[in-house]
């Protein structure tokens, strides 16, 4: 039989097994929780300095690039700011008929997956695609339990089975 020692050895491996399967699940802080970062809206004086900077110095880390540039931002609001809304190739504007078109043809192969999508669609950002198909052409596409018929005539609900009751039990 165990003795004392080795029951509480065991417990302490346990312990420190459980320990580093929940730092494991937690991950890392974000980065943003650093002392002095900014978080919320970019102002433009910011996205100024960010866009002289990558002018001058181009994007190759964005780890080192905020300090570089002498903004008060973490490293991945920088990439995706960059990205999303200050790069020069970024379209502005409506989608056409023809991208929205291409949008829901690509859905329908691809599924969610809106950088593969967006690959296809030069100067369009995979998040503006995601709110595009979230907020204008989702709507558009027929209900998956309608019927292919096209009619506009309502579903009819199934009746439902009346239960019959048990023994000795009210109606």
């Amino acid at each position: 039989p165990p003795d004392f020692i080795t029951l509480f050895l065991r417990s302490q491996r346990k312990t420190e097994e459980r320990g580093r399967r929940e730092i494991k699940r937690m991950g890392r802080a974000p980065c943003c929780e650093k002392m002095g970062l900014k978080k919320g809206p970019w102002t433009p004086e910011e996205d100024q300095i960010l866009v002289n900077y990558i002018r001058l110095h181009g994007h190759s880390n964005w780890r080192a690039l905020p300090k570089l540039a002498g903004l008060l931002r973490c490293g991945k609001s920088c990439r995706l700011r960059w990205t999303n809304y200050l790069r020069p190739d970024i379209k502005r504007g409506n989608f056409t008929p023809e991208e929205e078109d291409t949008i829901i043809k690509l859905h329908e192969m691809l599924g969610n997956r809106w950088s593969a999508i967006a690959a296809k669609l030069p100067g369009r950002t995979d998040n503006e695609i995601k709110n595009v198909w979230h907020t204008h052409l989702k709507k558009r596409l027929p209900k998956p339990d309608q019927s292919s018929s096209g009619s506009a005539e309502p579903a009819r609900k199934r009746a439902r089975k009346s239960r019959v009751p048990k023994k000795g039990e009210a109606p």
